[in-house]
């Protein structure tokens, strides 16, 4: 497939790695000349200089032929308008754009056609505003996605000492939890996965990944670790668009909520836009301040600023004070891996989040959703089985008869509202969504060309 990426940034190239590592031919759009050789450097793609809303820029860049556009610069204006020009000069089938503004995306007419010809737009802000609100309607996860509109989850624990199923194995899962159906997709000890058996054995400190239907997502965590008491009291770093998010979806529940915001005029805005919450104009990374706010009583600290440094210093700050779990927004990949389990208990990447999300629509075969894990070097995939026995190498089968590649396993299988966890014996049929878990993403291809009809079995 041939990929067209306007922005170099973080976003970009980490999104140019991924296509370029699946053998799609792209070609990488940005102004900046060092960006794009350093990107160059590293991987196999096209490069072109240039603003990627001139419409010679893109003629370079191959938009006569290419099967999609994504625009991710830093300009919500320069996204759009490029995926216009795209539809109307060169007719590109699949136009996606990255738009931050609330004020662009409250208006939907905006992206049809007709209008902007934006096929499909993505909000960071709200991506990482949904991943971080899951995370404190289940404290105790360290990651949490939903698959099937939200009837399934994917969620990783740590395995803890006295917790019920470990040093137990896997095939007592049904004795602890009758009438609970759940499978471990996988586990990673010292940083290194294991596919599950039924006689594998969880230890301490293990990190498991587990698929469930949503309303059992509880009991499952209770089996691997003590259950953390739910979140009453939440204070946010920053009162910017995630900031704001965050406080809103939050005033819905009985979440009692502090939004710290260093800027005046700001913070005079969000007291405007938020009717439960407590706005506090000040530094989230001053002691006296978190000292008065009682921050020994918060069960999460949210340090969601644009500022890497500014969100780790006052989310250490914060577990240092006595705050129950911290987590910090981090656009550096490198520094997540720095921080995240030691004073941070979990550390956010705006831009994995995004990746995910636009890899769902590059895929080949019917991927509906795709997560990246574990910093992008495991995936779970929701896709759609069509077709039948004869042209389809899914449909019509048990699951112990795909031929899957190796370290994946399918979790569960969605079949209209009925959520059925993966066995062996379970049998796919057609328009079934499938969710399953990849320890190693070089497989993702293999995994594509199960879900394309057209490749039965001979």
């Amino acid at each position: 497939m041939k990929i067209i990426i306007l922005g170099a940034g973080q976003v970009g190239a980490t999104l140019a790695e991924n296509l370029a590592s699946e053998n799609h031919d792209v070609t990488v759009v940005d102004a900046d000349a060092t960006l794009l050789g350093d990107l160059q450097e590293r991987i196999d793609i096209g490069i072109v200089q240039g603003y990627g809303s001139h419409p010679e820029v893109l003629r370079k860049a191959g938009a006569d032929d290419a099967d999609i556009l994504i625009a991710v610069t830093e300009s919500d204006e320069t996204n759009m308008l490029a995926c216009k020009i795209a539809y109307t000069l060169f007719q590109t089938p699949t136009k996606i754009a990255r738009v931050r503004s609330a004020e662009y995306l409250t208006e939907e007419r905006l992206f049809s056609q007709d209008a902007l010809s934006v096929d499909l737009h993505i909000s960071p802000e709200q991506l990482v505003t949904d991943y971080i609100h899951r995370l404190i309607e289940y404290p105790g996860a360290l990651q949490v996605v939903d698959f099937a509109n939200g009837r399934v989850r994917l969620v990783g624990v740590k395995a803890y000492y006295g917790g019920p199923l470990v040093s137990r194995q896997l095939m007592e899962l049904p004795q602890h939890l009758p009438g609970i159906d759940a499978r471990v997709a996988a586990i990673y000890r010292r940083g290194r996965p294991i596919i599950p058996e039924g006689d594998t054995i969880i230890e301490a400190e293990d990190e498991v990944f587990f698929v469930a239907a949503a309303e059992h997502v509880p009991k499952m965590m209770a089996e691997l670790r003590r259950m953390d008491k739910p979140v009453k009291r939440v204070i946010i770093a920053g009162g910017g668009n995630i900031g704001l998010r965050l406080a809103r979806a939050l005033e819905g529940s009985s979440v009692q909520v502090k939004v710290v915001e260093r800027s005046r005029e700001r913070a005079r805005h969000l007291s405007e836009q938020l009717t439960r919450s407590t706005v506090l104009w000040g530094d989230a990374a001053n002691e006296d301040l978190l000292t008065e706010e009682n921050i020994e009583d918060c069960d999460a600290f949210c340090a969601v600023t644009n500022d890497d440094e500014a969100n780790i210093l006052s989310a250490m700050l914060a577990k240092r004070l006595g705050a129950r779990k911290a987590l910090s927004l981090i656009n550096r990949l490198s520094y997540v891996d720095l921080v995240e389990g030691g004073a941070i208990d979990i550390a956010i990447s705006p831009q994995q989040a995004t990746v995910s999300a636009l890899l769902a629509h590059v895929r080949r075969g019917d991927m509906v959703r795709v997560h990246s894990l574990r910093r992008g070097a495991a995936e779970a995939i929701e896709a759609v089985a069509h077709g039948d026995r004869k042209s389809s190498k899914v449909v019509g089968r048990r699951l112990e008869e795909i031929k899957l590649p190796p370290g994946t396993t399918i979790g569960a299988v969605v079949r209209g509202e009925e959520v059925l966890i993966a066995h062996h014996d379970t049998a796919i049929e057609p328009e079934d969504h499938i969710i399953l878990f990849m320890v190693n993403r070089k497989h993702t291809r293999e995994v594509e060309k199960l879900f394309q009809v057209g490749f039965a079995f001979i």
